[in-house]
């Protein structure tokens, strides 16, 4: 059992209060089991990072959301320093956060995605680029901050998209009508499939992360052989991104035609969230792992890649 363990939380990104709710909750779980816990808030002084670290921990657990602790940035100064660490490594990172990279890792796989392009801000405000409904999204942010949704008679949207303020790029993809389903991955097999139920609107920020926000149903009541693909794609992607730890991957399941439905896939998540109203701590409950388990196992199964 490795005994001292250095929690990441906070950071500098939009995601940064939900990664110290989860930093929190994870840091209490290894605590009760008798871990002795650092908890350490992530700033962009990589100086004060390695001196929290000293002396060195036997393991990190990083519960990190978005930019500098999701995308390999962290996990690179961690397989430097030789400590190992939760989730995914470097470079399944890194693909993992660039939306329109892991969309290419996907395709490559034959997983089922939906119709997309990368769009220029220019291009953005110039008008529609492609036929609506289509979704709108940063190439490089989760917890669906600035994603927009664009339906047919959206008179809003041409002025905001001439404000778009997430980077010099954005990922625009064709809608899919149906439902919001999450798989959770644990190494080597996809734990279940939950299917979510914003309380309004679609699954954005407040849905993700305000209490009453959505409503989460497991096991997903889908036909059974879409929840038996919805697994599979789920494990397919994480495996073609060379994760390792736990993961989870977002898809959509339009049955607007009938059951069984289609399965698309949207992206996996390399730092699925660890709060209170998380999806992957809900799906390992109905798989019969509790909290702390869940906690443990990735402590104990934390490594570096190089």
């Amino acid at each position: 059992m490795s005994r001292s363990v250095a929690v990441l939380m906070g950071g500098w990104t939009a995601e940064r209060e939900v990664s110290l709710v989860s930093g929190r909750e994870c840091a209490k779980a290894l605590q009760d089991l008798g871990y002795y816990v650092r908890e350490i808030d992530v700033t962009r002084d990589l100086g004060a990072l390695i001196a929290a670290l000293t002396p060195r921990p036997d393991v990190v657990f990083n519960a990190l959301h978005g930019r500098g602790g999701e995308d390999g940035t962290v996990q690179g100064v961690l397989e430097f320093l030789r400590v190992p660490y939760t989730h995914s490594g470097v470079l399944a990172s890194a693909v993992a956060m660039d939306k329109p990279m892991a969309r290419s890792v996907f395709a490559a796989a034959g997983l089922p995605l939906a119709a997309g392009k990368v769009v220029t801000r220019g291009a953005l405000a110039q008008g529609d680029a492609m036929a609506r409904p289509y979704v709108v999204k940063p190439v490089n942010e989760g917890s669906s901050v600035g994603v927009r949704i664009v339906l047919a008679g959206d008179n809003s949207w041409a002025s905001e998209a001439k404000a778009w303020a997430f980077g010099e790029h954005a990922l625009v993809e064709a809608y899919v009508p149906g439902r919001e389903i999450t798989v959770a991955v644990m190494g080597d097999r996809a734990l279940g499939a939950l299917e979510i139920r914003p309380a309004k609107g679609f699954y954005d920020y407040d849905a993700k992360y305000a209490p009453g926000g959505s409503d989460h149903l497991v096991p997903a009541p889908i036909h059974a052989k879409a929840y038996a693909q919805a697994l599979e794609v789920a494990l397919a992607a994480h495996n073609a991104l060379g994760c390792r730890g736990v993961s989870r991957a977002d898809l959509r399941y339009d049955d607007t035609q009938g059951e069984p439905g289609k399965i698309v896939l949207l992206e996996v998540n390399t730092q699925p969230g660890m709060t209170p109203t998380s999806l992957v701590p809900d799906i390992a409950r109905h798989a019969g792992i509790s909290f702390r388990e869940l906690v443990q196992w990735m402590v104990e199964n934390a490594a570096c890649d190089f």
